[in-house]
């Protein structure tokens, strides 16, 4: 799983992000074809298609923060299970409820005017981002190559996998989760910060690493009314959903192996990055728990279906590998945003 920024209290990550915070109460792959190397160590921001990059890999310029570029606001409060109707909390292995706590840190940029409605994208996962995002996001809007955005990096309720809090959120095969997020969180946060989300899905998009990335695209697939742009690194679209839904027997697998080839196409543009030496990369087919396959799965039925869609396959990379998160972060924002208006 993505390495989480263990964080504790407001100063602890104002120093960590040199920036302005406001807190808050409250494979086996041997058998799918080849994909082109591309020659240039960048990615293309607008072109659709399949990349290889790697085995080395340079942060891209925009990952590092400059003096003379106007900072954005990081807002952090903290969200409890007793507040929530819809994750009440739950005991691994056992019946009954159990409190928690998950963190929240808005970005909110320099060039925002307060109460305008503004595009977004929702990070899960989202303290393990946030100074990357912040820095990144400062650059680009500056720059005026990205809209004016406000960021939304939420933290899972907790745990991983099966049986967790987390796997709970971003394994499930459901509109459960966006649902969470449209009306427990985006109100919270628009109240308490005199912020404005568009509701326009074209100005909305999700992102995540490894289940959150699953649960990114899952936002998207069931409530394109809400969203229309996905950015997944080392997406999880294999069999790890928590409890079992008949109608997604193989969780997350189903994206590539039914439902995008047995529905008709979304108005969605998606990111993929996943690395040759990824989770479950040694595994057969049968396992279901073979990452690489599963994203080149994904990007293939993507591209049959007609879809807006770039996967970058990153040569000797692993499990949301950092090193090509600090290569690829920025262009794969740009490429996401392509046809937005920028201001």
């Amino acid at each position: 799983m993505n390495t989480k920024m263990a964080i504790c209290g407001t100063a602890l990550l104002g120093a960590v992000l040199g920036l302005n915070l406001v807190s808050a109460a409250g494979p086996d792959t041997t058998s799918e074809p080849a994909i082109a190397k591309s020659n240039a160590p960048g990615l293309s921001t607008d072109a659709d298609g399949d990349f290889t990059i790697g085995p080395d890999y340079t942060n891209a310029p925009e990952m590092t923060a400059k003096e003379s570029v106007p900072k954005g606001t990081l807002h952090l409060f903290t969200m409890n299970s007793a507040d929530s109707r819809i994750y009440p909390g739950i005991a691994k292995n056992q019946p009954g409820t159990v409190p928690y706590q998950r963190q929240v840190c808005v970005y909110v940029p320099r060039q925002y005017v307060s109460g305008t409605a503004a595009p977004f994208i929702v990070v899960q996962d989202g303290m393990g981002y946030a100074n990357r995002m912040a820095t990144v996001l400062d650059n680009l809007i500056n720059e005026h190559r990205l809209p004016v955005m406000i960021t939304v990096m939420i933290n899972s309720g907790g745990g991983d996998a099966q049986g967790s809090e987390r796997g709970l959120e971003y394994d499930t095969v459901s509109d459960k989760y966006a649902t969470f997020i449209e009306t427990e969180v985006l109100p919270r946060i628009g109240k308490n910060y005199h912020v404005k989300f568009t509701t326009d899905p074209e100005g909305r998009a999700t992102m995540g690493g490894s289940s959150g990335a699953a649960c990114a695209f899952t936002m998207a697939w069931f409530r394109p009314d809400l969203y229309h742009r996905v950015l997944s690194y080392s997406g999880t679209f294999v069999n790890q959903q928590s409890p079992l839904n008949p109608e997604s027997p193989h969780g997350a697998w189903e994206y590539h192996e039914h439902l995008i080839p047995q529905s008709d196409p979304k108005p969605l543009r998606v990111w993929l990055q996943v690395g040759d030496r990824d989770l479950g990369y040694q595994k057969n087919e049968a396992s279901l728990h073979n990452w690489p396959l599963a994203n080149q799965r994904m990007a293939a039925v993507l591209k049959a279906k007609g879809y807006h869609y770039q996967f970058v396959f990153c040569e000797g990379a692993g499990h949301v590998d950092g090193r090509a998160v600090g290569q690829t972060l920025p262009e794969a924002l740009l490429w996401l945003w392509q046809g937005y208006p920028v201001k």
